[in-house]
């Protein structure tokens, strides 16, 4: 009987990936999340719709993803990616509202609606809202005014806590890696790599972090360089998902030592939950979160407590999840995802 592992399904509903090589099979690890497309509220297409103040009660705009809200063409193309709001920033009194106005204003600048539903925000109508209800942060000051104008060579803007990101040419992908291709953009040994799954001609990209060859799943690639720095650095502690398959049955307490940590031959380390998946005749799936990025460490952790890894997926970067994409795919990410993931490292 086969075991019930990470990744695996013969089910081909994974989105089509951006890549040269097909994808291989179906990879289906810990449950499958539907798009969270789900209205919440009404949208602004009724009588009572909030314009030019501050809307309350029934009439506030819908969260981000929902009907009505920001970002809702991200929620419609699946993987978990309907996050909601990143934060909510604080509405301003008055004075500061009149101050923060006077200090990000452009007078040659663009109107920031225009500028939020260029960058796939919403309509402009519900981007006036937006604004309006206090929940747009031009340069970290709240804004309330629709006819505020900004630079967008070099303003900084966030709706509910996520940042638009207004330089169309960074690339943001995520990618579910196969088991057997290495971790690089080209292999002088010849074996699969990362560049064997992306279009010809595709942009110069760097993987954050890495995989070694026997793990799958995802791993995020992109040409922001700043990004990819906070992402891997040890001060921003960004959480990995693993499923972990290994021989059952397993004892009581393992998952009290994993959490308690160990000593390794390169420093301490431990994961930060442990949660059984599923267990049948000889074989077990747990599900780890840790934030360390030191190599193989999932590995290391489980054979020092006496359970090598039979099989490895991460299943999610930071608020980035895998989710129902196909193995072997690369999918662009959301302008929600970009922007949580954004947020998770300070930007």
């Amino acid at each position: 009987m086969t075991p019930r592992t990470p990744g695996h399904s013969n089910s081909s509903g994974g989105a089509k990936g951006s890549g040269g090589r097909r994808g291989q099979g179906a990879s289906r690890p810990g449950k499958s999340g539907k798009g969270s497309g789900a209205s919440a509220g009404k949208g602004h297409s009724g009588k009572g719709a909030a314009r030019g103040g501050h809307a309350g009660g029934g009439g506030r705009t819908p969260q981000p993803g929902q009907k009505g809200g920001p970002f809702r063409d991200d929620s419609r193309e699946g993987y978990d990616r309907n996050l909601g709001a990143a934060r909510k920033p604080q509405r301003p009194n008055r004075a500061r509202r009149e101050q923060n106005f006077s200090e990000v204003h452009d007078p040659s600048g663009v109107r920031l609606q225009k500028l939020m539903a260029s960058a796939g925000v919403a309509s402009r109508r519900v981007c006036e809202d937006l604004i309006a209800e206090g929940r747009v942060e031009v340069d970290g000051k709240v804004v309330t005014e629709t006819g505020v104008r900004v630079d967008p060579e070099t303003s900084v803007i966030h709706v509910d806590g996520i940042r638009l990101q207004l330089d169309t040419t960074l690339r943001y992908f995520a990618f579910n890696k196969p088991r057997g291709v290495v971790s690089t953009m080209d292999d002088p040994e010849g074996r699969p790599c990362i560049s064997d799954y992306l279009k010809k001609g595709q942009e110069r990209l760097f993987h954050v972090g890495r995989l070694d060859t026997e793990t799958e799943g995802l791993l995020l690639l992109t040409n922001d360089g700043e990004l990819a720095n906070r992402l891997t650095h040890p001060r921003y502690e960004v959480p990995k998902t693993y499923l972990v398959q290994v021989a059952g049955p397993m004892a009581k307490g393992i998952g009290a030592r994993l959490k308690e940590g160990m000593h390794l031959e390169d420093g301490f380390a431990q994961v930060d939950s442990f949660k059984l998946v599923d267990s049948t005749p000889g074989h077990v799936l747990v599900e780890v979160v840790l934030h360390s990025g030191k190599n193989r460490i999932v590995r290391r952790m489980f054979k020092e407590v006496g359970y090598p890894v039979e099989r490895l997926v991460r299943v999610k970067f930071g608020p980035i999840a895998l989710g129902d994409q196909r193995q072997g795919t690369v999918r662009q990410m959301g302008r929600q995802e970009m922007g949580h993931l954004m947020a998770s490292v300070g930007l």
